[in-house]
């Protein structure tokens, strides 16, 4: 489970889905960043399979390969970019092959990529993929295409996701879109728009569409779920003025995790990312309402220091968050808790520095997601601030917080050494193929003999010991989920 203490290597997925009989043409679609950008891949396959493209794994024979990209880091785009070279030497030999960039860095690079470098024939930003058929049209007859309109309303919720590749067990199922907090280091408001939510019916449309198929474990997903609101009649923006909202019957978060978690109560229900600011103690009491959804909240902190949670226009404090913390521990004593830090953000001394170690300490998180500061173009930050912490700097408070974090990791494993608890197959263990692999409620990583069990079913195992982040175990039945 390394791989969530930090995750900047993480390489890109190759889309794969069942063939629909009659399409001719190919698509290679590779998806790097958020689980946002894997979930969005699943819609880009959806429309693309309606204009006659099944998938494929090799690349040499693709007619069309599309990459959905992340510039939430530097790191992340120039891998995008080696990607496009690799692309761009095959197309060489295949010049039918068409190339097209999806996602975030589209909506930002998209002069350089199509008039400049001209290392691609498509960009298609975050909020129109439903223009994928005029814009491959367009290609077809030798002009570039360009999309990177954003709305202030479309959400997919009209369109049935394929699920590509992945366990035929979990699956992603977006609710929000955009983002509102405009938090200075982050390109998100500016590549993905303003902050909208998705019709709950829709929503639940799409989990009894993936319960009938056989899935086991959803997650809910967006920017920011906790700031999910749908209004009887619509989105706010449709409503004429404030007394009208009123009128309107709103559904909050923890009320659509109600609705999801009692329609299937023998499914998982996940959701990610939360933010410090807009949870609520009600989204705790329905976490506690219902056993079926998982004791497990991502909460992003950025940094332990209150002066630059300012500058980074955060909406919270270093007490707040403590609260916060204090107010899940009360109301869900068994829940895990993972983070998000930047090490190096503009100003950040060494006493910013050991107010983040603290606040780690104090609240023992059992992963999270570590980086050094990037700045990206556009955002207040790199307006306003200066990137003046020092490369060696950021380095080396970077590697004393994966190392804190790879020992709270090791903590918390170990207090589930000697329990029993519920897991859901996912896969085969990566290091024995004799072994199953799954994650319990709060998210940790279990593995143990696969004897006559098999991937989707919910197994309560024993943990007799673990490394500093995956539990072993043996199993001692099925579940009463199962």
């Amino acid at each position: 489970m390394e791989d969530k203490i930090i995750d900047e290597n993480k390489q890109g997925e190759t889309i794969v889905m069942k063939e629909k009989a009659g399409n001719t043409r190919k698509l290679y679609i590779e998806s790097y960043g958020c689980a946002m950008n894997f979930s969005d891949s699943e819609i880009v396959a959806s429309i693309l399979t309606d204009q006659g493209f099944n998938t494929t794994q090799n690349l040499e024979e693709a007619d069309l390969v599309l990459v959905n990209t992340c510039s939430i880091r530097d790191k992340a785009e120039q891998t995008v970019r080696k990607r496009l070279e690799k692309y761009n030497a095959v197309k060489r030999i295949n010049p039918k092959m068409k190339v097209g960039v999806l996602g975030c860095m589209a909506e930002r690079l998209k002069s350089k990529f199509l008039e400049e470098e001209k290392i691609v024939d498509m960009v298609v930003g975050p909020d129109a993929y439903k223009d994928l058929p005029n814009l491959l049209k367009e290609v077809e007859e030798g002009k570039d295409a360009v999309n990177v309109i954003l709305s202030k309303d479309e959400t997919y919720g009209d369109i049935s996701p394929v699920r590509l590749g992945g366990n035929g067990v979990t699956a992603y199922v977006s609710i929000t879109r955009g983002c509102d907090n405009m938090c200075t280091f982050c390109v998100v408001p500016f590549t993905r728009g303003r902050e909208r939510s998705r019709d709950p019916q829709s929503i639940l449309k799409e989990v009894n569409d993936l319960a009938e198929k056989g899935y086991k474990e959803i997650t809910l997903l967006g920017q920011n779920v906790d700031s999910y609101l749908w209004y009887g009649g619509g989105l706010k923006k449709d409503f004429k003025d404030a007394s009208e909202i009123q009128k309107a019957t709103a559904t909050g978060f923890s009320q659509l995790l109600e609705m999801v978690a009692a329609a299937h109560p023998k499914m998982r229900v996940r959701f990610s990312t939360s933010n410090p600011q807009d949870m609520t103690v009600d989204v705790l009491h329905s976490m506690a309402k219902f056993d079926n959804i998982c004791k497990h909240i991502h909460l992003p902190v950025q940094s332990g220091s209150t002066r630059i949670l300012k500058e980074m226009n955060r909406q919270h404090t270093r007490e707040e968050y403590f609260n916060l913390i204090d107010k899940i521990r009360e109301i869900l004593p068994n829940c895990s808790v993972s983070q998000d830090l930047i090490a190096g953000f503009p100003t950040e001394t060494e006493e910013d520095h050991q107010d983040t170690l603290s606040l780690m300490e104090e609240v023992k998180f059992n992963f999270g997601f570590m980086y050094m500061y990037s700045e990206r173009p556009g955002t207040t930050a790199a307006r306003k601030l200066e990137d003046d912490v020092p490369e060696e700097t950021k380095k080396r408070r970077l590697a004393e917080i994966v190392a804190l974090q790879r020992k709270l990791s090791a903590y918390r494993t170990q207090q589930f050494v000697g329990t029993t608890m519920e897991v859901l197959i996912e896969k085969e263990s990566k290091k024995k193929d004799t072994q199953w692999s799954g994650r319990n409620q709060q998210g940790s990583v279990v593995v143990f003999p696969k004897e006559h069990y098999k991937v989707g079913d919910f197994v309560m195992v024993k943990a007799n010991d673990c490394t500093s982040a995956t539990l072993i175990g043996e199993a001692v039945g099925y579940s009463k989920n199962n």
